[in-house]
């Protein structure tokens, strides 16, 4: 993607859960561009201290336009915190360390979940069935009422969730990760109607096959391969997605230009027919 040229976000606070690499670190990125305080969360110390370092040096590997992006991100502040995202002690951590940090909370991002590979659904046991909806469903659901009182008393906020095309889509293997999805589309629904109220906006995103580590499996083969897996996948426009394509809809989405937009969850998937 090229430049970012848009600044709807002077001003705002966000936090941005399992925001160390793929999906969350290209939002945590994406948010300081548009000129947004973010405050990154990850379980590991060391995963949080390395994700610090790449923002700071703006993935110098990857981006020709370096000093561009420096001169766009330079006033936006970005810290970061270790912690479990599914211990409620973890969770109120984040929050109080962002508030100490920079005062207000405009932005969540809950972007955090897992996906064990773990075959057919017959298979899956009832401690993992327990973890799966722990991190994946309720762990958002505690952040937001957690970050809900701070919003309020701010005049509003937005709240993302990162579900999942297999939300819509069974996909063989991953059978209860996706449950987890389904029942996040009805969760950011509940929330977008009850917090309406109090000017706060709820919406998702549900990325396709994205390029990260944990779908590294299923792209990371010979052009061959890659063509008949997104052959079969249904992707249309011809390439796997990055993290930033999740991230420039997250921008959207928690910006003034979707006012009027609340209680959606947006595919990202280049085309896969996963809803009508």
């Amino acid at each position: 993607m090229g430049p970012v040229k848009c600044r709807r976000l002077e001003g705002k606070v966000a936090i941005v859960t399992a925001a160390t690499k793929g999906i969350g670190l290209g939002i945590a990125e994406r948010l300081l561009q548009e000129g947004t305080s973010v405050v990154i969360g990850s379980r590991r110390k060391e995963n949080v201290d390395e994700a610090l370092q790449v923002i700071y040096i703006l993935r110098r590997n990857k981006f020709s336009h370096l000093q561009y992006l420096r001169s766009r991100v330079k006033d936006a502040k970005v810290e970061g915190i270790e912690g479990h995202i599914a211990k409620p002690e973890d969770q109120q951590k984040l929050i109080d360390f962002t508030l100490e940090k920079f005062g207000k909370i405009d932005i969540l991002v809950n972007n955090h979940g897992i996906s064990p590979d773990f075959g057919h659904i017959l298979d899956v046991d009832d401690k993992l069935w327990d973890k799966l909806f722990e991190v994946n469903l309720k762990a958002g659901f505690q952040m937001t009422k957690l970050v809900h009182p701070h919003m309020k008393k701010n005049g509003g906020g937005v709240i993302i969730f990162n579900a999942s095309y297999t939300g819509y889509l069974t996909t063989t293997g991953i059978g209860v990760y996706g449950i987890t999805k389904t029942a996040m589309l009805g969760l950011v629904k509940s929330f977008a109607a009850g917090l309406v109220h109090d000017n706060i906006r709820v919406n998702g995103v549900a990325p396709g096959l994205i390029k990260t580590n944990m779908s590294e499996q299923i792209w990371k083969h010979g052009e061959k391969r890659q063509q008949l897996v997104m052959e079969k996948a249904g992707i249309k426009i011809g390439r796997f997605g990055e993290p930033e394509d999740v991230a420039a809809a997250v921008a959207y989405l928690v910006s003034d230009d979707a006012s009027y937009v609340t209680g959606e969850t947006m595919l990202i998937t280049g085309g896969i027919d996963a809803r009508l």
